[in-house]
């Protein structure tokens, strides 16, 4: 079986990534299911601000999310220290948010002597045209990402590129062929 393949093998972080609507949570959750590992959902870690923010249309902006980055980062370093398998659903549409996630702090400030080594994070994005990802935002119903704010979150996406560890896959398959894509990528290292 997969653990059994794995066994030995350094631990897992997995970051998937993609504008709202782009199916993060339902993948990231089925995926944690399937594996049996954590699962985070980056939106639940907003401080209030932020939320109100969102709520009232505001686009975030890179103040408003480096902090809540750090957070993240924090918990994703917590789990690598327990050796703890996690995933992590999270927009991280810019290059900075993805060295956030990866460096912490360190990635926005001159290196520290002593520094932390940077997490090792597959980011999985989640792509697709903005034409498919409207039309199932505008069936959520409760979700706090108002469809103006869309358009915003693909104006700033930087599709991950190398060096950066990363798989893309289309949003448009059906969830469990998204979530075998992925799995099949994790096991091959």
């Amino acid at each position: 079986g997969a653990a059994a393949e794995r066994t030995g093998a350094a631990m897992v972080l997995v970051v998937v990534m993609g504008v709202s609507g782009s199916g993060k949570t339902t993948v990231g959750t089925r995926l944690a299911a399937k594996l049996g590992w954590k699962f985070y959902d980056a939106d639940d870690y907003h401080p209030l601000e932020n939320k109100k923010k969102m709520a009232g249309g505001i686009p975030l902006n890179d103040e408003d999310r480096i902090p809540w980055l750090c957070t993240l980062h924090d918990i994703l370093r917590r789990e690598d220290s327990s050796r703890q398998d996690a995933i992590l659903a999270c927009s991280a549409l810019k290059k900075m948010y993805r060295r956030i996630l990866v460096n912490g702090a360190s990635a926005i400030e001159p290196e520290q002597p002593g520094e932390n080594p940077s997490l090792k994070i597959l980011f999985v994005h989640l792509d697709g045209p903005i034409d498919i990802i409207a039309g199932r935002l505008e069936k959520r119903r409760g979700h706090f990402m108002p469809p103006e704010l869309l358009k915003s979150q693909f104006d700033s996406l930087e599709p991950p590129s190398a060096p950066e560890n990363f798989i893309t896959v289309s949003l448009e398959k059906p969830f469990p062929e998204i979530v075998l894509e992925i799995e099949s990528a994790i096991l091959q290292g």
